[in-house]
């Protein structure tokens, strides 16, 4: 049996299965984009003679199109209890079993940790001021007080209520929410669920959403209705002093739009977490620009790491764990 393990980035996921020694184990930590026909190509050639593939997160989709073009493939195994780039669908239909992970820290999770580093990092210009003071610089401009002011979630799941939660408990902020099917009664619900009162969560609509908020944060999931689901418009109505955070996914963005906006200076800055495609391309402009000089806005950027802590160990034990079950004939965990 050969196992394919893809978008390892850091080399982490090998020495998890160096016990099983009934298969051959290959690692790709370069990712190819199936979107664009000649990587699918290239894509289908490299994965083309493994019967399992584990797929880190959502950083290779796997669409009915490419798995058909595979036909050895055996087991698909992912990292993080749901994958939406996977055609479960479509594996069913192929006997082909997917599987993924349930390892779960304690404590506050990897990417709310993320988005709050990310939130102070813009509000108190620690890269910028790093910067400066390493090349025999001083103090700049002052650092933005967040106590008083108002966060804005866009998407109050678990991930944003948490986030509204330390808003309000930490740096007693505001917290405004908004998404597509958000009432107030299910917004009063989150709240109580974390210790909350009723209310600690405003549900307002979408236009004074983004002029109220001095802090925007996107916790939404990406899908052909909410692509795009920040844009011009949304854009447009922000403070001119506000913060816009994204660590959820690239694509609810309207990029086009954002970069317009930052090199106009017209809010006073992002902080970036998630992009399309991804890993950036060496030549985009959120690299080659440069922010926070002649009137852009600051701009913060971090590789996709609002995951990226010592839970990846526990979920490529998972896997592991998995793929010697499957070996054994024995039922699977966490199937999707």
């Amino acid at each position: 049996m050969k196992l394919a393990i893809l978008d390892d980035y850091q080399g982490i996921a090998p020495s998890h299965f160096s016990h099983l020694d009934r298969i051959t184990i290959t690692s790709f930590p370069s990712t190819l984009n199936p979107s664009i026909p000649a990587e699918q190509d290239k894509l289908i050639e490299r994965l083309l003679p493994f019967d399992i593939i584990l797929a880190m997160r959502e950083r290779t989709p796997f669409s009915r199109e490419t798995l058909s073009r595979l036909p050895n493939l055996k087991l698909l195994l992912t990292t993080g209890t749901r994958n939406r780039a996977l055609d479960s669908a479509y594996c069913a239909e192929r006997g082909i079993p997917v599987a993924g992970t349930e390892t779960r820290p304690p404590g506050v999770n990897s990417t709310v940790q993320h988005t709050w580093a990310l939130i102070l990092a813009l509000a108190r210009h620690v890269a910028r001021d790093d910067a400066a003071v390493k090349r025999g610089g001083w103090q700049g401009s002052l650092g933005t007080t967040l106590g008083g002011k108002t966060l804005g979630l866009v998407g109050l799941g678990k991930l944003g209520a948490a986030v509204g939660r330390i808003a309000i408990v930490a740096f007693g902020m505001e917290v405004i929410a908004w998404s597509a099917n958000l009432t107030q009664e299910s917004a009063d619900e989150r709240a109580e669920a974390l210790g909350l009162e009723k209310g600690s969560f405003t549900v307002v609509e979408k236009r004074e959403f983004f002029g109220r908020a001095d802090v925007v944060s996107l916790h939404y999931v990406l899908s052909q209705r909410s692509r795009g689901v920040v844009g011009r418009d949304e854009l447009a109505a922000m403070k001119r002093d506000a913060l816009l955070v994204n660590t959820s996914r690239g694509g609810l963005v309207d990029e086009e739009a954002l970069l317009e906006v930052l090199n106009n200076g017209g809010i006073q800055g992002a902080a970036l977490d998630v992009f399309e495609p991804e890993p950036l391309p060496v030549d985009s402009p959120w690299r080659t620009t440069p922010w926070g000089h002649d009137g852009r806005s600051e701009v913060i950027l971090t590789p996709h790491m609002g995951y990226g802590d010592e839970q990846i160990h526990g979920w490529y034990d998972e896997v592991a764990a998995n793929v010697e079950r499957w070996l054994n004939g024995e039922g699977l965990h966490c199937l999707l």
